[in-house]
């Protein structure tokens, strides 16, 4: 199928967890590290919902040094001490994009469609951007569109940013595919009419994004 046949126009990927690592691999590893109970950080996060430090983070209503202070905070009322800037420091030396995933985007590319990157992420501690971990280097230029949570004040799975990606990439939510790591980040954009991929292993969603596109994502040799 060329791309001139196919029902999409674009294909939207989430970064951690899909461009590059998970974050919630690092958790993990942190956990097990420091000897907290398995998830503790996971559910941390969850019990703050919305107004929890790590959504006001990702929504770019806390600098970081304000977010170490408050997340701590959450943490020890949650019976466990935890060291944000050991945890983030790992959160950074863990990022790397992985390869399979930028020549799909290249290739996504070279067929005339558009991609672009929905992203949960941070202010930087100096507050000169936003960028997320390890992507300083590999975002210029490899995307259409970058959204980023921190900038808009908004977070997955919040239904406006997703209409915001589609909207800066011209696109209509139909004629899109998004992939993110967290079935409650694709639940809304299934309701929107987006095509959705849960991503547990690269080249494994990558298939699966050919499946769906139909045509190759890898470089011809």
């Amino acid at each position: 199928m060329s791309a001139s046949a196919s029902r999409f126009d674009a294909v939207v990927f989430d970064l951690g967890g899909v461009v590059m690592p998970s974050p919630l691999d690092v958790f993990r590893a942190y956990e097990a590290s420091a000897g907290l109970p398995h998830r503790f950080l996971s559910e941390v996060v969850l019990a703050g919902g919305d107004e929890g430090a790590w959504s006001r983070l990702e929504r770019g209503e806390l600098m970081m040094n304000q977010f170490t202070d408050e997340f701590e905070a959450e943490c020890a009322r949650a019976g466990c001490t935890v060291d944000v800037a050991e945890l983030f420091e790992q959160v950074h030396a863990g990022s790397a994009p992985h390869d399979v995933m930028l020549t799909a985007i290249r290739c996504v590319r070279a067929k005339g469609l558009k991609a672009g990157a929905l992203t949960n992420n941070w202010r930087d501690a100096d507050a000169t951007g936003t960028r997320p971990p390890g992507a300083s280097g590999f975002l210029d230029g490899i995307f259409d569109v970058v959204v980023e949570s921190a900038v808009e004040g908004l977070r997955k799975p919040d239904p406006r940013i997703y209409e915001l990606v589609c909207s800066r990439l011209d696109v209509a939510p139909s004629a899109t595919v998004f992939l993110d790591d967290l079935g409650v980040n694709l639940k809304p954009a299934r309701a929107m009419g987006m095509a959705t991929i849960k991503v547990t292993e690269p080249a494994a969603a990558v298939a699966d994004l050919e499946a769906v596109l139909g045509f190759s994502l890898t470089e011809e040799r």
